[in-house]
């Protein structure tokens, strides 16, 4: 009989996967000089993994995926052949990757709700980890998330890649300078246009290990809609604020040096997709240190994508992934365009690039990457408060002391 450990063939595909390991107590990963392959194992190899974050690990030189995960066949059967992965052990659990310990490090792009768990098992098992944001799918799993990763001391990487690319390392270095004066409001956008696409209407159920991808969800039927877009439904994901605010508030967080707002009150609703989660929605965000940060945007239109504002008494920051512009008050107009931009600073390419590489080397001189478990779990936890305020339809207030919701 094979073991777990093994390929997957295709008539073993969708045996029970029900046992459970044990992972305390393993010995960690190997130490790794600075001339040395990291070993890499990819959990989840659906859309964002197989198209960015597998190919951006391969093309570093110090890498070598040997082994892929996924619990759909055929994400594996499309990861070996486009990534030409074909010497790559194709596993569909996860812990077959964890008990390997050639393995160094594993990528996990797995769906929101999974995150969390695998993360620990991940480093109680010695494996360094590089992760899709957001960390947690729930207020209560960050205390535990954070304890277990930094009591481990393995690496972790979260996929806030703002923080490693080069044109927002400089705009917080002119934060930091004082250049917009006091800071009192911060806002922030995303566009995207999902109703321009068409539903997803297949799914091969029998190619799917439908028990392992529920995971902690409840027991319910698994839909094209649910299964390509669950970013979308409470179950597996969190809609925009996990999403896309996660980014731009985990900026903020960066910027300003805060951790979470004081309280949050949201307003969203479904006006034309046929999911759980909003499609338009604006929530607004509260921080001790006297500023206040909104976020609006709706998955109906694109118009803009994403971007951010930070608005100072001396002046304003406008920044998104390809720019960043400071605006002076009281600078040169552009007819009634506004002031003339003080400061221009073009995108230097796609951050995450530099984000990987970030985590690589963390992997090998075993430093603090650039995006840590705690400011994960904390822009995270701001995208919560925000859902929680959306779901109880009043405003959310955190206690910072005792570290809960009030009330």
């Amino acid at each position: 009989m094979k073991s777990r450990n093994d390929s997957v063939p295709r008539r073993k595909f969708l045996k029970d996967t029900a046992a459970a390991a044990v992972f305390g107590g393993l010995a960690p990963a190997r130490v790794l000089g600075a001339n040395d392959r990291i070993r890499l194992g990819a959990i989840g190899v659906g859309g964002r993994s197989r198209k960015s974050l597998i190919p951006i690990h391969q093309k570093q030189p110090d890498t070598e995926f040997v082994a892929i995960c996924d619990v759909y066949e055929p994400n594996l059967l499309r990861t070996v052949t486009e990534d030409a992965l074909q010497n790559a052990k194709q596993v569909r659990d996860y812990r077959t990757i964890l008990d390997d310990k050639s393995i160094d490090a594993v990528v996990i792009g797995a769906p929101d709700h999974w995150h969390a768990k695998m993360v620990m098992d991940a480093v109680a098992a010695g494996k360094d980890v590089y992760v899709e944001k957001p960390v947690t799918h729930s207020l209560e799993e960050g205390a535990e998330l954070i304890r277990a990763v930094e009591s481990s001391k393995r690496i972790v990487q979260t996929g806030t890649q703002q923080r490693s690319w080069e044109h927002f390392i400089e705009g917080k270095r002119i934060i930091d300078s004082g250049k917009l004066g006091q800071i009192t409001f911060a806002r922030m956008w995303w566009f995207q246009n999902y109703a321009a696409n068409a539903a997803p209407s297949k799914l091969a159920l029998d190619r799917l290990d439908q028990k392992m991808w529920l995971g902690k969800a409840p027991a319910q039927t698994i839909t094209p809609m649910k299964f390509f877009w669950w970013r979308w439904f409470w179950d597996f994901g969190g809609g925009a604020l996990t999403d896309l605010m996660s980014h731009w508030i985990d900026v903020a967080h960066w910027y300003l040096d805060v951790n979470t707002p004081a309280s949050v009150v949201t307003s969203g609703n479904r006006y034309v997709l046929d999911w759980e989660c909003p499609d338009t929605i604006t929530c607004a965000l509260d921080y001790p240190k006297n500023f206040s940060v909104t976020y609006y945007g709706a998955m109906t239109s694109s118009i803009l994508d994403g971007g951010m504002e930070i608005r100072g008494t001396k002046g304003t920051m406008m920044l998104d992934r390809a720019r960043l512009a400071i605006h002076q008050e009281g600078g040169e107009l552009i007819g009634k365009l506004g002031p003339k931009p003080e400061i221009w600073i073009e995108s230097s390419g796609d951050g995450t690039v530099a984000h990987i590489r970030n985590f690589l080397d963390c992997v090998k001189s075993r430093k603090t990457p650039t995006a840590n478990i705690r400011v994960a779990v904390e822009a995270a936890r701001a995208a919560h408060l925000g859902n929680l305020a959306l779901k109880r339809e009043r405003r959310v207030r955190w206690n910072a002391q005792q570290e809960r919701v009030e009330g």
